[in-house]
């Protein structure tokens, strides 16, 4: 019975080939046009639009095996992970689904056919649960497939009733369970499948899609009722391996063999450590497949949830004793593993290893920052006599220093100290909000409903590849996003015409504008959008007349922002080209903008292109369109696409058809949008800026044609308005300028020693006020016309000049307080200058803290500074 996983992967897709279902390749990880979901985390979330009606495709029976993550939301399951002997962040799900096709009957009879058949599991180490109010599936696996009443369980609805989430397509299941037998630790009065024992493992889910829930908890039947089932890979092979545990098959295998090798720690020894292990095997694959999929780590979304999964990963390596970055090396082991059945990640590898390795190295650098704040807050701590780490200092660990809590509550057990629960959670509160605030939806939920009816009534022909002009018919109207018979003279309008020669904005192109003329009116097109497949909604204002349903049209396409739009785009292309040469295969597109006036490009790249580099980018692309090459475009099969050389996003969907559009032996790319005749019709393209937008992700923005000429021309226009400001020609411009740059610098460090003389001076004046209390001094005063940094130093040299004391500046500056305060290391016992500053902060309207030793804070309220000092001197014993 034994076999490898990948072996069962093919079996599995074989299988529902050989009955008929089309073998569907993975989704991406990242959910295609559903806010509701940060990542997949379910075989049928690739395909809900298809359970809602709202999409059609050329099959009515799928198989997949798709990369599912679950680490946030309703499936987190990122606690359990290494502890359970089935709990991962990263699994592959095998499935089959049936869109309005077979049902319930056929449906048990593959799942039964496969497991007992094919794979060679005993029936007698099967069993199933049913949802209790499902009499139709219960008699199917009773009379048709012979299942004993002893085999048979009826679960509630928390058991056997399915839904993707609070809202969503959903229905009852049946479940089928591995039975370990019933170990004598079992105390249940009845051990069924919902049992936690350890006796179940689930297999695979069959759940009969039947309702659509919404926001209110409806239940509305679907259009058809289908079929989406699931089972975890992972699962499957430890049954089929003989093995309890998911970590004992040999998808982990090579990942805990090269985590054990690179930590020279060894499973078996160590229970903890063999947590640990486990943990850097699972995320490492978990991360691996998150960059391969487009995934950079960030503060916010998914990059935030990358981040996090990748620094618990660094927090174990840490409790294995490893302080360098290694976690790239186990991901490295996972694409071996998953590079088969995943190619995508063989051919990124570089890329995905590289950016795992230096968020590593980043996070490193942070832990033993953080680890000697952690230590400072603690020996605080106890000095007060406080066994709980106050809330505030623990989200700052976390926020500054990317410290995970459960790290920071690991190292206060070691003291018999914990974490200020409360205080971290306010804390982070706003955070969350934030969080939230990235993914929440936008958009009428009433005008989105009318644009599915509309696509299941009314498709829009797209002509627009080889006109700019056709005659078309209005098939529906909408103002203000109802749906009406006629619009008039100033109204707003949304049109759908039977066939379109405008572009409806998609792939970052983006929608035409131009003008639909009738026999009684004119409506000026703004916009083109497509809020479904095939439907074109011509966006626009009714500006003569009278327009109204059945219409027949004449629609103009502007052509000259087409023109424009069309160079741009291909200028993308060229460009994408380009940064793959000069900068190597890791340059990967992220997003586009193209429009008529520029075009604005996104890749993956970890530094900023030198001018060097831009100029080559630049002479790569022109050179191209000195030489003109003629465009072509075919349309293929996906997979005779990639296999032709042709180059796909990451975050594009695609059919199983896809358009080629190649110019010559430059470019080749999967592409929906409108593009030149050749190259030699964008007749110029410069390169206007390069920034970086988030980690690792670079933007271009350049100009074609006209547009790049007259920029040139502009940037020319400006030097020689400076040239002859400073009276030079441009030839010696740069010279002239570089002499300025370095005449105000030095001007500007003796402007700056005389201020520091100045404020010499000052420091000592302040000296003749000090006070003394039990043999400490101390001093506090209002210094004027001084900012932060400045503050620092006079506060750092009379310190050095007191010896052993206590200091408090503060000032004015642009309508706001200032304020340091500073104590000698001698004196941090008696005096912590971030509890001082705290109080004397609070007197002018503002907060604050810092180090025992040294801290700075601001405040809202001026005409309080003195009250402040003399809090101060107060809180220091000084009558």
């Amino acid at each position: 019975m034994s076999r490898a996983a990948k072996e069962i992967r093919e079996e599995f897709l074989r299988f529902f080939e050989g009955h008929g279902h089309q073998r569907v390749k993975s989704a991406s990880v990242i959910p295609d046009s559903d806010p509701t979901l940060m990542f997949v985390n379910a075989g049928m979330v690739p395909f809900k639009r298809v359970f809602l009606g709202e999409e059609l495709r050329g099959y009515k029976r799928a198989t997949t095996a798709q990369k599912c993550i679950r680490v946030s939301g309703k499936h987190n399951d990122l606690e359990n992970v290494g502890r359970t002997p089935r709990h991962h962040t990263f699994f592959e799900m095998l499935g089959n689904f049936s869109f309005g096709d077979y049902f319930k009957l056929e449906a048990i009879e593959f799942a039964w056919e496969l497991l007992t058949n094919k794979m060679g599991i005993p029936s007698e180490k099967l069993a199933v649960s049913v949802f209790q109010d499902d009499d139709e599936a219960g008699e199917l696996w009773r009379d048709r497939m012979g299942l004993p009443e002893s085999k048979l369980y009826w679960l509630d609805e928390k058991e056997n009733f399915w839904a993707m989430g609070d809202t969503g397509p959903c229905g009852p299941c049946s479940e089928i369970h591995y039975d370990f037998g019933r170990p004598d630790s079992c105390t249940s009065e009845v051990c069924d499948p919902s049992c936690e024992c350890g006796r179940w493992l689930e297999l695979w889910n069959l759940v009969f899609m039947q309702f659509n829930r919404d926001e209110e908890g409806t239940m509305h039947p679907l259009p058809s009722p289908s079929i989406d089932t699931g089972g975890g890979l992972e699962r499957w092979a430890s049954v089929l391996q003989g093995v309890r545990n998911n970590y004992d098959t040999d998808l982990f295998a090579g990942l805990l063999s090269r985590a054990q090798d690179v930590s020279g720690v060894a499973l078996g020894q160590d229970a903890e450590k063999d947590v640990s292990l486990r943990v850097v095997a699972d995320h490492a694959r978990t991360l691996a497949i998150m960059v391969g999929d487009g995934v950079l780590p960030s503060n916010a979304g998914r990059g935030y949830v990358l981040r996090r999964i990748l620094r618990r990963g660094s927090r174990h390596g840490v409790l294995l004793g490893l302080e360098e970055p290694f976690l790239y090396q186990v991901a490295d082991a996972a694409i071996d593993e998953l590079g088969e059945a995943y190619p995508d990640l063989r051919d990124r590898r570089e890329f995905i290893l590289d950016r795992i390795k230096r968020d590593e190295e980043r996070f490193l650098t942070t832990l033993s920052k953080g680890l000697q704040m952690l230590e400072e807050e603690i020996q605080e701590a106890k000095a007060k006599g406080v066994s709980a780490l106050d809330g505030q200092a623990a989200f700052r660990l976390y926020d500054t220093f990317g410290f995970p809590l459960d790290l920071t509550a690991d190292i206060l057990r070691s003291h018999d100290m914990e974490v200020d629960q409360d205080g971290f959670d306010q804390s982070m509160q706003v955070q969350r909000e934030r969080a939230r605030a990235a993914w929440s939806g936008s958009g009428d939920s009433g005008v989105a409903e009318i644009y599915g009816q509309l696509a299941g009534v009314h498709s829009s022909e797209f002509l627009g590849y080889d006109t700019t002009r056709s005659d078309a018919q209005i098939v529906a109207l909408l103002v203000d996003g109802k749906p009406v018979e006629s619009a008039r003279e100033g109204d707003e309008v949304e049109v759908v015409l039977d066939q379109t020669p405008f572009y409806a904005e998609s792939g970052g192109q983006v929608g035409d504008q131009g003008s639909l003329v009738t026999a009684t009116g004119r409506v000026a097109i703004g916009d083109t959008q497509k809020p479904h497949d095939k439907l074109f909604m011509h966006v626009g204002r009714v500006t003569e007349g009278e327009i109204s349903i059945d219409a027949q049209v004449e629609a103009i396409v502007d052509g000259d922002l087409r023109a424009a739009t069309v160079r741009n785009h291909t200028g993308t292309h060229l460009l994408h080209s380009a940064l793959r040469e000069v900068l190597g295969s890791q340059a990967m597109q992220k997003g586009s903008r193209v429009a008529p006036n520029r075009l604005r490009f996104d890749f993956t790249h970890d530094a900023p292109l030198t001018e060097d580099e831009i100029s080559q980018i630049e002479d790569r692309v022109n050179g191209w369109i000195e030489a003109n090459s003629a465009g072509s475009t075919q349309i293929k099969s996906y997979d005779e696409a990639l296999e032709s050389g042709a180059v796909a996003i990451f975050d594009e969907k695609y059919g199983d058809q896809v358009r080629v559009v190649s110019f010559g032996d430059c470019s080749t790319e999967l592409c929906g949008g409108t593009h030149a005749q050749a190259t030699g019709d964008l007749g110029l393209l410069k390169v206007v800026s390069e920034t970086g937008i988030a980690g690792g992700v670079r933007r271009i923005e350049a100009l074609t044609g006209l547009g790049a000429l007259q920029h040139i021309r502009e940037q020319e226009k400006t030097a020689r308005a400076a040239a002859g400001l400073l009276k030079v020609s441009l030839d010696d411009l740069p010279a002239r300028v570089e002499k300025l740059v370095h005449e105000a610098r030095d001007l500007e460090r003796e402007l700056e020693a005389l201020r520091s003389a100045s404020r010499g001076s000052e420091a000592s004046d302040l000296l003749s006020a000090v006070k003394e209390v039990d043999g400490a001094k101390v001093l506090g005063a209002r210094v004027e016309g001084v900012d932060a940094k400045a503050m620092r130093g006079m506060v750092d040299d009379l310190r050095n000049r007191l010896g052993s004391g206590v200091v408090l500046l503060m000032a004015e500056n642009k309508g706001k307080v200032v304020i340091a305060v500073g104590v000698t290391k001698d004196l941090v016992d008696r005096f912590k200058a971030g509890d001082l500053i705290r109080e004397v902060a609070t007197t002018v309207g503002g907060k604050g803290g810092g180090r025992p030793d040294f801290a700075q804070a601001g405040g809202r309220d001026p005409s309080k500074i003195d009250a402040a000092i003399a809090d101060f001197y107060k809180l220091c014993g000084v009558d």
